[in-house]
């Protein structure tokens, strides 16, 4: 790999200095709600344990609407995006009510969905509901992003919600593909469809290799494809016309500030906080359940966020293994919280998959 430039190591070492000051304030930011693990689909990848009845039931809505009440009696709404995820939360027939009454809460609201269910009555009943913004997963072409989610008819479900809300102004919006050996050489022209639909911002990500995902080879790329996407990225930012990124997980050394818009850092605990389906209180929803700081059937949201969450904010606890020595330590802090194992060992090193 090569080294970082002298122009990268300055922007890391403010970045430094503002991440020990987020650690010391904690300014919450997003709040993920896991309100259902019921989903449509049968994604190759998954971690969940979701199914189309799932066997924890959704959230009642009430549960989750007292935490928001109690964060707006101490913080500023306004500044507080909340994340509807799941499972697939369109399945919830409740969901545009839900949306409505965050709405009125006065906290921006937004949903992660895979799009089966995001037909134009769904979507504008969300857009009425106050939707602020969405993110919908699309995997490459048809047989791909089916291959991957295994339910015929998706892809095509999936392409006319991009269409409609990527031309939708009032929101913010944007598209995730897994990147993995079946898709990987059709990068360039799906970049075409994807533009072709109107889209305006597209999120690349690749499968860390926990559970059924670890065992599959065609979803983990190689060490040469992985360098691969990060070229493409690289690329497709400096053309210009579609903003490209690479997901929000790993330090990624030389490429640093040339394939997302901002540099490396993990938000879990700092500005990020998760209410999960059985009411623990995590940061991102892909963090080991084990990491959870509370729930919200027996504490108090704001003193779990204000008093807890050490193992986030002071990550010296991840200075091991292969991090122990590892120069690029002070700027990657362990990588992403997701990334460690039960014993706090380091499942994946970006970095290592740069090497040349």
């Amino acid at each position: 790999m090569s080294g970082l430039s002298i122009k990268q190591k300055i922007a890391l070492e403010l970045q430094r200095q503002l991440i020990k000051d987020n650690e010391d304030k904690h300014p919450l930011r997003q709040l993920f709600w896991e309100c259902t693990l019921r989903c449509n689909m049968k994604c190759r990848h998954c971690g969940s344990d979701c199914k189309v009845s799932a066997l924890h039931p959704d959230m009642p809505f009430e549960d989750f609407a007292k935490v928001l009440r109690r964060i707006k009696e101490q913080y500023d709404s306004h500044k507080i995006m909340v994340i509807v995820t799941g499972g697939e939360p369109l399945m919830r027939k409740d969901i545009e009510q839900c949306g409505r009454a965050i709405y009125d809460m006065e906290f921006p609201w937004g949903i992660v969905s895979n799009g089966l269910l995001m037909t134009p009555k769904k979507i504008d009943g969300l857009l009425r509901a106050g939707l602020h913004s969405a993110t919908i997963s699309l995997d490459g072409f048809q047989d791909d992003h089916e291959w991957m989610r295994g339910i015929q008819g998706s892809f095509r479900n999936a392409s006319e919600a991009i269409r409609i809300l990527a031309n939708e102004p009032s929101i913010k919006f944007d598209v995730v593909t897994c990147v993995n050996n079946r898709n990987y050489e059709k990068l360039a022209d799906f970049k075409e469809y994807l533009i072709a639909l109107g889209l305006k911002s597209w999120r690349l990500f690749t499968v860390f290799p926990v559970g059924r995902a670890a065992q599959d080879p065609d979803l983990q790329l190689s060490n040469e494809r992985f360098r691969g996407l990060m070229e493409f990225i690289k690329k497709t930012r400096q053309e210009g016309r579609i903003m490209a990124s690479y997901g929000c997980e790993g330090f990624l050394g030389e490429y640093e500030g040339f394939v997302r818009d901002h540099l490396f850092t993990c938000q879990a605990g700092l500005s990020i906080s998760s209410v999960m389906i059985d009411g623990s209180i995590s940061a991102c929803a892909s963090i080991r359940s084990d990491l959870a700081q509370g729930n919200i059937y027996k504490d108090d949201f704001v003193d779990v966020w204000e008093n807890r969450y050490q193992p986030y904010r002071d990550r010296s606890w991840m200075k091991t293994g292969e991090c122990a020595d590892c120069k690029y330590f002070r700027y990657c802090q362990g990588n992403g919280m997701h990334l460690r194992d039960a014993d706090g060992n380091l499942i994946l090193c970006h970095l290592k998959r740069l090497d040349k």
